[in-house]
């Protein structure tokens, strides 16, 4: 399984609130939520989407579990 390991610093270190990061991905904040917590696995599309507005490669933001 794929976490986004870095997803909440990265977030927290660009000052964006789950909502805001999720608005500026297009994605819901539930989703947000759920990938930071681990709970769900993130589709590629969805890494490269916040990888561009964290301002990172996508590999930055995975970790193999």
């Amino acid at each position: 399984m794929v976490k986004l390991m870095q997803l909440k610093a990265l977030r927290e270190r660009k000052a964006l609130s789950q909502q805001d990061l999720a608005e500026q991905a297009g994605l819901s904040r539930v989703t947000i939520a759920r990938l930071e917590a681990g709970a769900t696995e993130p589709y590629p599309r969805t890494v490269r989407k916040l990888a561009q507005v964290l301002g990172v490669e996508p590999e930055k933001l995975m970790a193999e579990d």
